[in-house]
């Protein structure tokens, strides 16, 4: 589980049950006592002052010693340290060589980072954890792990040949102060991926993914086959399918015929990996500075851009969710676990015929599994991969196997029916206070590539100029270019006093065909002195945002300047439209 956190909030608090009781302190508020289970029992309660706390505490002292007894962490996933709680959130890039995972780095910094290295050939040869720092510099794997401040010490485990491969770069970046970004080695195909690599590369992917925010899977246009080798990585990021985003990279190269062909090769491809009837999205684009090699789908990619940027930037403001969500199936799994387990060391003989009666357990793992599910009412996607726990298993005495423990499973579903439930609460007010005191943007990743200023202050920010922003820094109306047929259409409706009333309006509005809804939202926009009736100008201004509508684009949800008449600019408050569903 990737967990990262926010600063602690002082207005935001939760208030935990610790264990061993002690003595009893200054009584708590009754709405705070939601974690504390039977507060006669219990007396002894912390505040805690932020939800990434909270998920801590409950770890610890309520799913921890579950996993503990059953060794949970042996067959699936190391124990969670305190910075996997506090770390930011993670977005981990996977690909073959040369599909332009560190392009793509490069993109979202708008810099390079310590140890960058980009070419046609498969040049990172190392996981690289980009990382905010105000030096820049590079932490060797094997510093890193042993830094208690940072959540990869579980990564250790992988040995030697994998620390050698693994650095941290660090630059002072403002992208970096709200994001970590993890690059990977371009996977290779045959058997120079499986074996010459030199520790368990598809082991350190399922580590990470567990971890991580967001999973970006980049495919070259070029180059869309998945090799057996993509295809077991992909696998290793099962059960992590809400994260993974997949991007066509590098769609300049082909031409829109082209790009349609390769688009539905790619999905063809994803649909044998991916074991879902779901159709998964894909980002089209050109990640990177160059010139576009085809420019007609210029715009697609813009849209492409912006969908994926905004689902990054909302990662900090969606972390403790994400996090919450990850214990949530790291409580599950460990739960099934200890049943299996348990399920095992019952069915072993205590004297004879030990070996055979475990070869036989281990070949009829499925079975058991099948069994559990009818006894204790399981899903069956709440179990371990099968085949994976049968050479796991090849190495314990099941008779060492701890028997099942009630009290420990009662502990963990009251920590899922309450603790989850009350800590999901707190989220929202956590983020409303955060929201109070530092505003929506301290919520979104901000700099490099996902910088303001080019939206705001130039015009090539996302839908400038176009839609209902067209003529925005134009002196003339932008209406008045397109309004010669809305003129005459005026007239021919017969006005009255040089205005139309609301009844003869609509009987020329619907002739668009849009809905109700839509329509009196036009109204209410060109309506303008809001007087319940419609002059030329308004008249024209109607015709223009129905025309704007029917071309696709979105209608403003208050009417910009530069889009009011030049002859109303000063009109009044008043409302009275007329109800567009009266015959």
């Amino acid at each position: 589980m990737g967990v990262c956190g926010g600063r602690p909030r002082k207005d935001s608090k939760v208030i935990l049950s610790s264990s061993p009781p002690q003595k009893a302190v200054t009584p708590i508020p009754k709405m705070f006592s939601w974690l504390g289970g039977n507060s006669d029992k219990k007396k002894n309660k912390e505040v805690l002052e932020s939800v990434s706390e909270g998920l801590r505490k409950i770890y610890k002292t309520k799913l921890y010693p579950l996993e503990e007894f059953y060794k949970f962490h042996d067959f699936h996933s190391p124990a969670l340290d305190d910075p996997d709680f506090d770390a930011k959130p993670m977005i981990l890039l996977v690909g073959q060589y040369s599909t332009g995972k560190t392009t793509f780095i490069r993109h979202l910094l708008e810099q390079d980072f310590p140890g960058i290295r980009i070419g046609p050939e498969p040049t990172t040869d190392r996981f690289i954890a980009v990382m905010h720092s105000a030096e820049e510099g590079v932490i060797p794997g094997n510093a890193l792990v042993v830094d208690s401040k940072k959540q990869f010490r579980a990564l250790s485990g992988f040995g030697n040949a994998f620390l050698n491969r693994f650095q941290c770069s660090t630059l002072n970046n403002q992208v970096l102060e709200s994001v970590t970004i993890v690059d990977t080695p371009g996977i290779l195909s045959g058997e120079k991926q499986r074996i010459d690599r030199g520790y368990d590369f598809t082991g350190v992917l399922e580590w990470f993914a567990e971890r991580v925010d967001r999973i970006i899977l980049l495919f070259d246009a070029h180059k869309l086959d998945i090799s057996d080798e993509f295809k077991r990585c992909i696998e290793a990021l099962a059960g992590n399918e809400d994260k993974i985003r997949i991007v066509l990279n590098k769609s300049d190269m082909v031409d829109h015929q082209q790009l349609m062909r390769v688009y539905g090769a790619l999905m063809w491809s994803l649909g044998k990996v991916f074991k879902t009837p779901e159709v998964s999205r894909v980002y089209l684009g050109s990640f990177w500075d160059h010139p576009l090699h085809y420019d007609i789908n210029r715009r697609l990619f813009q849209d492409e851009q912006h969908d994926l940027f905004a689902d990054l930037q909302g990662l900090p403001r969606n972390a403790a969710l994400r996090k919450l969500n990850d214990l949530i199936k790291r409580a599950r799994l460990a739960k099934v676990h200890a049943y299996i387990i348990a399920e095992l060391r019952k069915q072993m003989p205590s004297m004879i015929g030990k070996e055979k009666k475990k070869k036989e357990l281990i070949q009829n793992l499925d079975k058991i599994f099948e069994q559990l599910q009818r006894e204790h009412n399981i899903s069956p996607g709440d179990f371990p991969d099968v085949h994976k726990m049968r050479e796991k298993l090849q190495n314990y005495d099941f008779n060492k196997f701890q028997p099942i423990k009630p009290k420990l499973l009662e502990v963990v579903d009251a920590m899922l029916a309450s603790d989850i439930a009350r800590l999901m609460a707190q989220i929202p007010k956590e983020e409303a206070v955060v929201l109070a005191t530092e505003g929506p943007k301290e919520q979104a990743v901000r700099g490099g590539a996902f910088s303001q200023a080019q939206e705001v202050e130039t015009p090539f920010g996302f839908g400038k100029g176009e839609g209902f922003d067209k003529g925005a820094n134009e002196q003339e109306w932008v209406v008045n270019r397109e309004r010669t047929k809305a003129d005459s259409t005026f007239e021919s409706l017969g006005p009255i006093d040089g205005v139309l009333s609301g009844s003869k309006a609509k009987e020329h509005m619907v002739r668009s065909k849009l809905p109700n809804a839509v329509l009196g939202k036009i109204w209410k926009l060109a309506d303008v002195d809001r007087d319940g009736n419609l002059d030329v100008d308004e008249f024209a201004l109607a015709n223009y945002l129905i025309n704007l509508k029917l071309e696709g684009h979105e209608l403003p949800a208050e009417l910009p300047k530069h889009l009011i008449p030049p002859s109303k600019r000063d009109a009044s408050d008043a409302q009275v439209y007329p109800n567009l569903d009266d015959e």
